[in-house]
């Protein structure tokens, strides 16, 4: 396969962002803050249980 020279490169790269759909502001906002709930959720459940795998550890030491 022939490597194209750098100026043929650019121009197809060119050719290649104008066929992408990009994301307008109001629809990057929407998914930005989908993610941050998304990632507050999942911490608080892994904390939960954390917390709980910890409470239960403990509880099967001390019954010596």
């Amino acid at each position: 396969m022939a490597r194209p020279n750098p100026i043929q490169f650019l121009q197809q790269v060119r050719q290649e962002t104008s066929k992408v759909t990009w994301p307008g502001r109001n629809e990057v906002l929407i998914s930005t803050v989908m993610v941050l709930v998304l990632v507050i959720l999942a911490s608080l459940f892994f904390l939960l249980a954390d917390q709980l795998i910890s409470w239960a550890v403990g509880l099967m030491l001390s019954i010596r």
